[in-house]
């Protein structure tokens, strides 16, 4: 345990930080869950809106540091890509 008045400052800090981080990253994950249901039933049209509700949470989670900014766009990439590829095969 630390014993300097900024070191028990920064641990509080951390804990605060983490929390969020935490909650933003389980955002990204339930998102992309959303995604991935609403194409596995083959609703294209849900599935268009739950990508952009996707982008939007990735590009939150990069903007705040929770996930890298090339972490996010390549997730990105392979959604749009997934989403490309079940659009064709519906065609």
């Amino acid at each position: 345990m630390a014993n300097i008045k900024s070191a028990k400052k920064r641990i509080r800090q951390t804990r605060v930080r983490t929390l969020r981080n935490r909650i933003r990253k389980t955002m990204v994950r339930t998102a992309i869950r959303r995604f991935e249901d609403a194409l596995n039933r083959g609703d294209l049209e849900a599935a268009e809106m739950a990508l952009r509700f996707c982008y939007a949470r990735l590009d939150r989670a990069a903007q705040k540091g929770a996930i890298h900014r090339n972490n996010a766009s390549r997730r990105k990439s392979r959604l749009a890509h997934r989403f490309q590829k079940a659009k064709q095969a519906a065609s």
